[in-house]
This record gives structure tokens, sequence and C-alpha cells, in this order.
């Protein structure tokens, strides 16, 4: 009867723990989207002045970032210095989960037999969206 009781106990311990594993599993590492966001990609024209200046201190190194002021949210990603012209960056996601906004973009490199510049470039990307005040997650 022992031996029996030891065995049910041992049994519910692991089916709590494979239940417990499971729960925590996420499916593709993507955080659950509520609803996508507007958004408008800045050229270096529109950009605020103040925004601008930052930008130029980082753009040598990868960096990601936030700017807000009371109408727009801003948000940066930028990829570092690049060895030749020809790059661009496409935002793959901008959504609102819960309470954050999930953002991923995607450096795209030139075409092997695209014509570029051969000066050092650093691209980056300003995504403006409607003000919110959420943590920004990068991917």
């Amino acid at each position: 009867m022992k031996q029996i009781i030891k065995k049910l106990l041992l049994l519910s311990c692991l089916s709590f723990f494979s239940v417990s594993l499971i729960s925590c599993k996420k499916t593709d590492g993507a955080p659950e989207k509520d609803r996508d966001l507007e958004f408008t990609v800045v050229e270096n024209a529109d950009l605020p002045e103040k925004l601008a200046k930052y930008i130029e201190e980082k753009k040598t190194n990868p960096f990601k970032l936030t700017y807000e002021n009371e109408d727009y949210l801003y948000i940066v990603q930028g990829y570092g210095a690049q060895k030749s012209g020809g790059y661009s960056i496409s935002v793959d996601e901008l959504y609102l989960g819960d309470n954050w906004i999930y953002v991923k973009t995607s450096l795209i490199g030139p075409g092997k037999n695209e014509p570029v510049t051969q000066n050092i470039t650093y691209p980056y990307v300003v995504i403006k969206t409607e003000f919110m005040d959420n943590d920004v997650v990068f991917q």
C-alpha cells in the first residue's frame, strides 16, 4: 500500500511539473498582439531637432531608443556603421500588447549586383506613432 501511495504522489508531482512547463512555453517567441499600430517612417528633414542631434551622436554603433513629445512617440533603431551604401530597413511589426509596444525591424543589405557607394553609412529607421505611455520592446 505504501508503494502505491508513493507512486501516486510521484505521478502527481510529475504531472504538475509537466503542466507547469507546458503553460510557460512560448509558441513562437513573440508576445501576443492586442492591435497593430499605425505609423509613418520619418525622413531626416522631418525629425525633431533634439532627436536628430541624439541620433547623430549615437549612429556609429547599433542603438535603440524612444523619444516622445506631447503628440507622438518616436521609436528609433540604428544598425551602426556599415561598409557601404545600399542598405535599407524594413519595419516588420509594430503593435500594442498589454502594457507595451512591440517593434521588429530588419536591416536589408544591398543586392549582389547593386551599385553602392563605398563610403561608410549608418542606417537607422525612425518610426512615428501616436503617443502612448507604454514601454517599447525591441525584437
